[in-house]
Order: C-alpha cells, then structure tokens, then sequence
C-alpha cells in the first residue's frame, strides 16, 4: 500500500454544471479529462484520497490541515446553493500527517482552523471523483508562503503517513495554471501568462519535477497562477517513486489555464533519481550564493545593516569608505525584503530624514526587518535566505489624472489635506493598471480614492537589488 497514483487538476467553478449553466461547454476537454480522472481513481479503489486545496485556510508560515471527522459546502457564493458537497476526513490519516510533521519538525498541522466548510478547490475534484467513486475518505491539505522545500517535505510526509498506515492512497493536486493568458479575460494578459503554462504543460509530460521546485517565483506571480505549491506537494508526494506522466489536458478559452495531469507509479522500487529535495537545496544554495556576490553597495549595506541588528542588537555606523553616491546624497528610500520569494517586509521614507543615505538605507533596513507591523520580527536563522532591494526616490511630482501614471515607470503618493498618506513603489509583481496602483496606495493611507481633495503625485526611482 501507499500511493497509488496522483494526478493535477483545476478548480474553475463554472465547471460545476448548476454554476456553469451551459457555460461550462467551453471547457469541454477539461471536462472530459475530470471525467478520466474520476474512471482512474474508481479503477485503483483508494481507501484515501488527499486533496491539497490553494483555497482553503492558507498562512505564511504554516500549511493547514483540515481537522475533524469531515466537512461540507457549497457553491452559494457562485450563485449554485443547491449544489452541496460533504465528505469524510480519514482521521486516523490526518493525525498521523499531524504527528509526522511535529517529528520532522515542518510547520504543518491541524492547528489554528478558521473555516472548516469545503472550498471550491476541494469540491470540484470531490464532484467528479465522486461521480464514479464513493468508496474513499479525504485528507485536506492547505498551502502557505513557506517554501518550494517546505511543500515538497509536506509530500513526502503524506507519502509516509500512507505507507505506515497501510492506505491505498491517491493525490490530488487541485490548482489552475495561469490567470493572465488573455488581454480580454477577467484577469488581463501578462507575456509570463502562456509562458507560464507552457512550462508547466511540460513539466507534467515529462515528470521533470525539480523544474516546479527550482521555478522563480517572481515569474509565478507575474503569471498569476493559483497551482504551483499544490504542484509542489504533490513532487514530494511522488518522491523516489518511478511514474509515467501524462499531461491529459490544456485548455484556456476564458484566459485562465486549466490543466489536468496524471502520474502512475511504474515500479515498487525506489528511484533515487526522482528525489528532489535535495537538488533543489543545492541548486537554491548556490542561487542565493551568486545573488548575494552581484549585490551593490546599497544592497550590501542593507544587508549588512539588519543582520547586525538582528545579530548583535547594534547598529552600524557608515563610513567614508562608502561610495560617495551613499554618503553625499540626501534621498527618501525604502527597503523591501523577501523570503522564498514572498513579502518580508517593507519600509521606507518618502523624504530624506536622516544626514545622508547611506544612513537612510541603514534605518530602514532594521525596520523593514523588525518593525513591519504585517509582520513578526526577523528571526536570525531567517537572514540567510532574504533577498534584499532597495529603491531611492526621486522627487515627487503632482499629477492631475491616472493617465499621467505608469504602474512600470512610475510609483504613486495618495494623500488628503488633513495629512493622510499612502505610497506605492513602481514594477511591483501582480500590480498592473494605475487604478490598481492608486487603489492600494490609497488604502494603505486609509483613505477612500474617490473623496474630494485626494492629491496624486508620482515618482522614480532607482531600484538596487
């Protein structure tokens, strides 16, 4: 017993047929290829099957396993109520994930549940399987912002749960591909959208799994994509197994990527070329290796700034050993973090507060790190794999309509007379129309675009990273 199979789906609700409403004919290959997995799965007759879901309850730091004999829902908020779905969890399953991942020390479990009623992305996969298979319970599985190892650890930790329980078990990794693949779709085109897809279109005929490990995740997110960390889990899942891959179905009509894959085991041996992990590791290694030898001064001193503060408790003193263009200058300037890719923290001023800039990037550096309010303290064992970027602020400049903005070229200052005040850099991933741009300026500032006397201004700036 253990994994039986695994396969990748998507989640679009208008594949629900009280939801779609005839709609649902535009997808008819994905349909078809649900409809393929479900005759899989009732051929193996699992006795679990483990679903990872990018909408369920989701944390930075944590992957989230749905607790409990079982759930239910429906798809109310897609005007369908009448389409309900309950399932049962396999407890005994989800107990032993829950004490694998304590054991191996992964930030997983049971812990901390919020909403225990059944997301989309878990019952549009239970819909079609259960059109031809009722025989199984269900484990549901969470993503977070922790990283490719991290999810891929939580696979292998499902594949071991199945193995010492003596389950049969099937995975099924429910995420769409990319969201930005037509200019006229809900979501608008972005290029990195069918490149998006195209690589991992490949990747499920080939079973070329580091490539989902080893994959940029700014390029994820300038695609837009939902599956990537379901995808992830799903390798680990798969470790050390042989299996053929077959990519059954791409399809992308409405500008969303809907691709559905399957991974049969081929042998009961152990194939220790299809263990990942640890090539990622190297290969991430060496990654933030060659990151951190190409850093320029602005981003050696930001660096170098935190991890003395987070180390030593102390701040540096620059000195004249700086670059002048650190220690002439007088520049407003922010200082974002990442970690794995996703937002660590960020902090900046607009206008210059200290005696030069190199002062201005050692001060913000420590409170991007430590005084974020969106988030908890950088811890020291977190300093090795931060990615650091610092933006110098040109002069703001007063704009009287969006159309002098460009969310590319140009950030954006929303502010009213009564001193409220919001700031967003140029180029951020994801953030691609000026209305979204002054939106989300806005609120930071706390305050609604639309009141009277709302003032706009734009900047530059020069971005170290």
């Amino acid at each position: 017993m253990g994994i039986a199979a695994a396969f990748a789906v998507p989640h679009p609700p208008l594949i629900i047929p009280e939801v779609g409403r005839g709609e649902e004919k535009g997808i008819q290959k994905t349909i078809d290829a649900y409809e393929e997995v479900g005759r899989r799965i009732a051929a193996i007759a699992p006795d679990t099957i483990v679903i990872s879901s990018p909408h369920t309850v989701m944390y930075r730091d944590y992957n989230h396993i749905s607790p409990g004999k079982g759930a239910r829902g429906s798809f109310a908020q897609f005007g369908a109520p009448e389409a309900r779905y309950e399932i049962a969890y396999d407890e005994e399953f989800t107990d032993e994930i829950d004490r694998l991942a304590q054991e191996r020390h992964l930030s997983a479990g049971t812990s901390y549940e919020q909403d225990s009623s059944l997301d989309h992305a878990t019952m549009i996969p239970v819909h079609f399987i259960e059109h031809h298979y009722k025989g199984a319970k269900y484990v549901r599985v969470g993503l977070s912002g922790l990283s490719p190892a991290a999810h891929y650890e939580l696979g292998q930790a499902i594949q071991a749960a199945a193995e010492k329980l003596g389950r049969k078990c099937v995975f099924v990794a429910s995420g769409d591909l990319s969201h930005k693949l037509k200019a006229d779709g809900p979501y608008g085109y972005a290029k990195e959208g069918p490149e998006f897809d195209k690589e991992i279109c490949d990747i499920f005929q080939t079973g070329d799994f580091l490539r989902l490990l080893t994959m940029d995740r700014g390029f994820a997110d300038r695609a837009a994509e939902c599956g990537l960390r379901s995808f992830q889990i799903m390798a680990g899942v798969l470790d050390g197994i042989p299996v053929s891959s077959e990519l059954l179905s791409h399809e992308g009509p409405f500008g969303v990527g809907y691709g559905v894959a399957a991974f049969t085991p081929t042998s009961d041996k152990r194939d220790e070329s299809r263990c990942f992990l640890e090539a990622y590791e190297e290969a991430h290694t060496e990654k933030m290796h060659e990151r951190k030898e190409h850093e320029d001064p602005f981003v050696q001193l930001a660096r170098r700034s935190l991890e003395t503060y987070v180390k030593t408790g102390k701040r540096i003193v620059p000195d004249a050993s700086l670059p002048a263009e650190l220690t002439e200058p007088r520049a407003g300037c922010f200082v974002s973090l990442k970690e794995d890719g996703e937002l660590r923290g960020c902090i900046g001023t607009i206008a210059p507060t200290r005696a030069n800039l190199a002062e201005e990037i050692c001060a913000n550096a420590i409170s991007a790190g430590t005084r974020d309010p969106r988030f908890s303290a950088v811890k020291e064992s977190e300093l090795p794999e931060l990615v650091y970027s610092v933006d110098v602020l040109g002069d703001p400049e007063p704009i009287d309509s969006l159309s002098e903005l460009d969310p590319r070229r140009f950030g954006v200052i929303v502010s009213t007379p009564d001193g409220r005040r919001g700031l967003l850099l140029p180029d951020l991933d994801g953030i691609d129309t000026p209305e979204e741009q002054v939106k989300i300026a806005a609120r930071k500032g706390g305050i609604n675009p639309k009141e009277e006397d709302v003032q706009l201004e734009r900047f530059e700036v020069v971005r170290h990273s």
